[in-house]
């Protein structure tokens, strides 16, 4: 498959530099503001790797390579990543997408130190090759059923579209919120109309109502159906999956685009690095940087520190995981075997449920942190 090589910063043919092979999401169908945030934090570290001096005095070259949310084009590209002697893989948003790439890495023996995905099943069986900094998505979904049970939402409906991730997240809510008393019906898009589905939502009396679809299209239409349908004035619309995070969601929706709570990967305060690397994400995208612009700049400077630690050597740095204790922007980062999780995990990932203020949308309220 034919995709064009994205370098950051100079590239160097002789073999002087430390190359790491990057996956992310540039072109639709991938969720692209998702995909130039985080790699906006790849680069921006890379860039404060290579100023400091390197690896051992070797520059850190970035070999992206786009994935548009095709799980074939990613293990395609681990393939060609794995070719041109990259150190180890990092990066990839969409979960799907990330799973696949991880399978690849696993089958080649090529480290992947995934940044954003959190579907709990990254590999089919347990692995060395693969670490994660996103928290898996049975532990934020789960926190986010405790945010609606705390909200006294417990008719729950799902409008979905057929995914495993959209599939695993609807089971960790119902697992969960049914322990509680709480039920979870499932309305297809595909097969309704967003007027349908409002009908739907009054027909099973739910109480609130979560996008588990892609985002602009039917994210957008559904939303303002919803916000349109008088009988629905009492309903919370809910994203889990993070839609409102960026700036199109607002650009798309306004003022019917807040009040929809989402999960966000973000401390409640960022500590001095956080800030210092947030202020730079600000001048740089031109907007206020959303959690996956902190998860690529997290990504590379744990890679960065094993590569000091256990050099290139890819057999030394997949087993350089469970020693990992490195300051990352939301926190100190350190591995370790998580139940039910086939990789590496980052166990205390910071988790909050946030939405953007009805009455100022360009800033977000913290509802509820677990």
């Amino acid at each position: 498959m034919n995709m064009p090589p994205l370098q950051s910063g100079v590239e160097h043919t002789d073999g002087s530099s430390v190359r790491l092979g990057a996956l992310v999401p540039l072109t639709r169908p991938g969720w692209v503001e998702a995909g130039r945030h985080l790699l906006a934090g790849l680069d921006l570290a890379v860039r404060e790797v290579n100023d400091a001096g390197g690896i051992d005095g070797r520059p850190l070259e970035l070999v992206v390579r786009d994935t548009a949310a095709d799980p074939e084009r990613a293990a395609a590209a681990v393939d060609e990543l794995a070719g041109l002697g990259v150190a180890a893989v990092a990066g990839e948003y969409h979960s799907v997408v990330a799973r696949a790439a991880a399978a690849r890495a696993d089958a080649l023996g090529v480290p992947f130190l995934c940044s954003s995905a959190v579907l709990d099943a990254l590999t089919e069986e347990p692995t060395k090759w693969v670490a994660r900094l996103a928290p898996a998505q049975s532990r934020g979904w789960r926190i986010y059923a405790d945010f609606l049970l705390g909200e006294g939402r417990r008719r729950i409906a799902v409008a979905t579209q057929p995914s495993a991730y959209w599939a695993s997240g609807t089971c960790v809510l119902r697992d969960h919120l049914a322990a509680h008393g709480g039920t979870v019906v499932e309305l297809n898009t595909n097969a309704l109309t967003p007027e349908a589905l409002c009908d739907a939502l009054v027909d099973h009396g739910a109480t609130a109502l979560l996008l588990l679809v892609g985002h602009p299209e039917p994210a957008v239409p559904i939303v303002r159906a919803v916000r349109g349908d008088r009988r629905l004035a009492e309903i919370l619309i809910g994203a889990p999956a993070g839609q409102p995070e960026f700036a199109e969601w607002d650009a798309a929706l306004g003022e019917d685009g807040a009040g929809i709570p989402f999960l966000r990967y973000l401390p409640e305060r960022l500590g001095p690095l956080g800030e210092r690397v947030g202020k730079e994400f600000r001048e740089r995208l031109g907007e206020s940087p959303s959690f996956v612009a902190f998860e690529g700049w997290d990504t590379v400077a744990v890679l960065a520190a094993v590569l000091r630690s256990h050099g290139t050597d890819r057999a030394a740095l997949a087993e350089s995981w469970p020693s990992v204790a490195v300051d990352g922007t939301r926190g100190p980062i350190r591995f370790s075997r998580t139940p039910g999780i086939s990789v590496w995990q980052w166990a205390w990932t910071p988790i909050q449920v946030v939405d953007r203020d009805p009455a100022e949308p360009d800033r977000f309220r913290t509802l509820h942190a677990g």
